[in-house]
């Protein structure tokens, strides 16, 4: 079966974790090369700007061809969950009209990115996405997220919202 991000995993056969471990093999000297040249803070906001911008590019470009906001986020939050949710645990989602709200209470990104002490590359590379594509739905999705495990908090907050129809 394909989906909408297909493309992006260049191949689908890699799980999801083990693209972030790809990707990490990469970014973290790069990161931390930076860092050594610029300092955290201006090295940090370099790195943040460049993967933010990258990110929302990326899902702007993977659902330019999906009409309709919430239909673009579900389209595409749907494949992210296929391919992200081997890698956590969660709550049981309650879900109506309005909202769609739960919390991840492992997640094997946030473990990974942590033991390389990295969790704010990992905040960009994992969590990050799921604003990103929130931010596609031309505001008829929002996402509220008040703490992540990967900044140290016991479990990641989802709190979806719907805009009426």
């Amino acid at each position: 079966m394909t989906t909408v991000l297909d493309s992006y995993m260049v191949d689908s056969d890699v799980s999801f974790l083990d693209r972030a471990r790809i990707q990490a093999q990469v970014l973290v000297p790069v990161v931390r090369a930076l860092r050594a040249e610029l300092g955290k803070d201006k090295a940090d906001a370099l790195v943040k700007q460049a993967l933010s911008g990258w990110s929302r590019q990326l899902f702007a470009e993977i659902g330019k061809d999906i009409e309709g906001g919430r239909r673009r986020w579900a389209k595409m939050q749907g494949a992210l969950n296929e391919i992200s949710l081997p890698g956590v645990e969660a709550t049981a989602p309650v879900k109506d009209a309005g909202k769609l709200e739960f919390d991840v209470t492992r997640c094997r990104y946030a473990e990974f990115f942590r033991a390389l002490d990295e969790p704010e590359l990992g905040a960009l590379l994992m969590c990050s996405t799921d604003l990103d594509i929130a931010a596609t739905s031309d505001g008829e999705v929002t996402l509220e997220r008040q703490q992540t495990i990967m900044q140290g908090a016991p479990s990641c907050t989802f709190r979806y919202k719907f805009a009426p129809r």
